[in-house]
């Protein structure tokens, strides 16, 4: 499935429940549709030219209407710029020196994601039993 080019594509492992919740969150939060949302894991999906799949997986993407493509901190910077409620966080991440250390951070929780997201996948799971 080729998403279409004239707004901002983001691609997410939609496999990760943590990382499925976070986009859920962005995607009821973007009345306007500005964005695109490309499950990578999905069957079907075609990552954006020039990502390939294992990349489109290891990291955060979003690619700019313009076709620029951002990875990491600075995609989850581009995102916040374009969905109300966040844009205020996109404001202060733009401050200098700020993104890098976004993208440290981002580049330590990469390792742990897979854990966080497993206990994260069954701490919902026992919340929907409950409900």
């Amino acid at each position: 499935m080729q998403p279409p080019t004239d707004k901002p594509t983001v691609y997410y492992d939609g496999s990760c429940p943590l990382c499925r919740a976070e986009i859920d969150l962005y995607r009821r939060q973007d009345g306007e549709q500005r964005l695109c949302f490309v499950d990578v894991s999905a069957a079907d999906a075609a990552p954006a030219p020039g990502l390939t799949a294992p990349e489109a997986m290891a990291r955060f993407h979003l690619r700019e209407a313009d076709g620029t493509l951002r990875s990491g901190a600075a995609a989850f910077v581009a995102l916040w710029s374009h969905v109300p409620g966040w844009r205020w966080l996109a404001r202060i991440a733009r401050l200098p020196g700020v993104t890098p250390v976004l993208e440290g951070a981002y580049r330590l929780f990469l390792p742990v994601r897979p854990r966080l997201s497993r206990a994260f996948g069954r701490w919902q799971a026992r919340r929907r039993l409950r409900a």
